[in-house]
């Protein structure tokens, strides 16, 4: 649309700050602390884990991500139904159809992230537009539409930022077309954050970024995405936990701070911007600590020991069931050791037939706990959502 259709009240770039809590104020020391908390705890979880079971943790991840991500906006697919989805088997009922859709469309947006899709820094004006028309691409129609509560309704436009004035809660959004000189300060401002300034700005910009309100809809979900594009840049997270968890796991109190850091300066001794900096340190403080909360969850559940001893528990389980045939736990010791198996190997392995071992790793492959690209390729380890319960209990709800 022509930007001389767009309104545009001509608001001061500076109605966005404060961005970040300054260095001298009170609130940046504690802030400080926790940002090389994350750091930290991050970078040694991504250290503690093989590199066979990172890459598929992080598919895992991406699934449950999208779940707590997509639970905050009231929508409940859960990732054994996402699972479901992402092998083209959709529900019959229309409604679940469009949000297991919704639910790949979103996956698939993560995984452009986590494989270097993005070029530029996830601020970036045309990142943003990149995240929203890739997840909007493959939308149901259903989905691509804004019920207002006059009962009109609004097309969603995949990438394009909104052309109309919003209002959430209290909340009134910038005019339209403030949006874009807005977004673009905030590129600027967090850019020339240090290492730890760019940690809390990670979480101040998902704040920010959902109070400018960029698009006609999905701005939480790609808020979320951009926190979790910065978080892979700042702290190396590598799609390893979940930030959507930990806010989804606080979601009335995440609600409540978002809101709360709308809220105007308190005075003199509340920063020098227009919004309040007590408000922003206590939801950058939150988040941060949502996501320190997550990291240890994950190297809890994690740890190499134990992750292996429910697996092989599991494994024979299912064994003394009559589902895996004899042998399969030795397949899947393997796989943990060193993250994959050669086909080629199993015979051996397991002292075994050619076609012995191939129903050994047929039935593997079958439940999920292995994958492999093709019929001749390695079978790699896999964490399908069916079986996280128990391998990794606790990630998400029973279904």
């Amino acid at each position: 649309m022509s930007t001389d259709t767009i309104t545009d009240k001509g608001e001061a770039i500076t109605i966005v700050e404060p961005l970040i809590p300054e260095d001298a104020s009170k609130h940046r020391a504690p802030l400080n602390d926790l940002a090389v908390e994350l750091a930290s705890l991050s970078s040694g979880l991504r250290s503690s884990l093989p590199e066979g079971i990172r890459a598929p943790l992080a598919d895992l991840v991406r699934s449950m991500n999208c779940y707590y991500s997509n639970l905050i906006e009231g929508h409940n697919t859960h990732p054994i139904d996402i699972e479901r989805a992402l092998n083209k088997d959709f529900s019959a009922d229309t409604e679940k159809r469009n949000l297991q859709l919704e639910a790949v469309a979103h996956i698939e947006v993560q995984s452009w992230i986590d494989t270097g899709g993005l070029t530029d820094h996830p601020l970036a004006l045309e990142s943003l537009r990149e995240i929203h028309r890739r997840f909007c691409q493959n939308l149901p129609p259903e989905l691509l539409v804004v019920h207002r509560p006059d009962g009109t309704e609004i097309p969603i436009v995949p990438g394009e930022f909104r052309t109309d004035f919003v209002q959430v809660g209290k909340h009134v959004a910038p005019s339209p077309g403030a949006v874009p000189r807005l977004l673009a300060h905030m590129r600027k401002m967090y850019g020339l954050q240090g290492r730890s300034g760019a940690i809390i700005a990670t979480a101040c910009a998902h704040h920010r970024l959902v109070w400018v309100h960029p698009f006609i809809d999905l701005n939480g979900r790609v808020s979320r995405m951009v926190a979790h594009a910065m978080l892979r840049d700042t702290v190396g997270s590598d799609g390893l936990w979940s930030a959507a968890r930990g806010l989804a796991r606080r979601d009335a109190e995440y609600k409540q701070r978002l809101m709360a850091a709308d809220e105007p300066r308190h005075g003199g001794a509340d920063g020098r911007g227009n919004l309040s900096e007590q408000r922003l340190a206590e939801f950058a403080t939150f988040f941060l600590d949502a996501c320190i909360d997550q990291v240890r969850f994950m190297e809890t559940l994690m740890q190499p020991q134990r992750l292996r001893e429910r697996i092989m528990t599991w494994c024979k389980g299912e064994m003394a069931k009559g589902t895996l045939a004899k042998g399969a736990d030795v397949v899947m010791r393997e796989a943990l050791l060193s993250g994959e198996v050669e086909r080629r190997a199993v015979p051996s392995l397991l002292g075994v037939s050619d076609r012995q071992a191939r129903k050994v790793t047929a039935e593997l492959l079958a439940v999920g706990a292995l994958k492999s690209d093709t019929q001749r390729a390695p079978l790699r380890l896999s964490f399908p959502a069916r079986l996280a319960n128990d391998w990794m209990p606790g990630l998400f709800p029973e279904p």
